[in-house]
């Protein structure tokens, strides 16, 4: 039988303090969280590997590594509120409870939204929703955000999803420019948003967030 707890164990050893995350809240939340649970079950083994992992129809799960230096630059505190756009399965939503008042998920799809919120229910973790609906829209029926963040490559954001960020809020975003990408975090201020660079990273770019897609609108 598998040892999953020894593996998130290994995982945060070797994928996580080593980018230099070492805040509290991250390294038990990564620690806590049964990573295994929030992947398709054919790839439980691939579940901590430092990769992508494909959740089929294009979408996939962040590496270990991406999401925690997200969390790290973004310095979630229990008293905010978070969006996670395209959380997948909710892994980065589960983790994310760990340090927020509230965590909403966005879906685009009803049959893995339902999904994910049974597996956070089934995982004791009652401060987190999955919304379903188009991921470029948010939840702004739950907002205004003190954080967004998006688990997936983007082109362009559009203003529907900005105008969910609170005012002194931030977002972070890994924008690809064909095969290279950067994580930036925006903080918004009289309304605008400002970014600035965080880290370089890598992922597919989500269909509701690509140029062509945007420009087509």
């Amino acid at each position: 039988m598998t040892d999953f707890a020894a593996r998130r164990l290994t995982m945060v050893d070797t994928q996580i303090r080593p980018s230099d995350v070492t805040k509290f809240p991250i390294i038990d939340a990564m620690l806590s969280v049964e990573r295994e649970k929030f992947v398709p079950d054919a790839q439980q083994e691939a579940a901590y590997v430092g990769d992508l992992i494909d959740l089929g129809d294009g979408r996939c799960l962040l590496e270990p590594r991406t999401l925690a230096k997200i969390l790290d630059v973004l310095n979630i505190s229990n008293d905010e509120m978070v969006l996670d756009i395209a959380p997948g399965l909710g892994y980065s939503t589960a983790v994310a409870a760990r340090m927020a008042e509230l965590v909403i998920g966005v879906e685009d799809d009803e049959a893995r939204a339902a999904e994910a919120q049974t597996i956070l229910m089934d995982s004791d973790i009652d401060n987190a929703i999955i919304h379903t609906g188009p991921l470029d829209q948010g939840a702004a029926e739950h907002g205004p955000y003190d954080v967004i963040m998006v688990q997936g490559g983007v082109e362009q954001l559009p203003d529907a999803l900005l105008d969910q960020l609170k005012e002194h809020g931030r977002i972070a975003c890994l924008f690809m420019e064909g095969e290279l990408g950067t994580v930036r975090i925006g903080h918004k201020s009289g309304g605008r948003v400002t970014w600035r660079y965080a880290f370089n990273a890598s992922a597919p770019v989500l269909p509701a967030f690509c140029a062509e897609c945007a420009f087509s609108l």
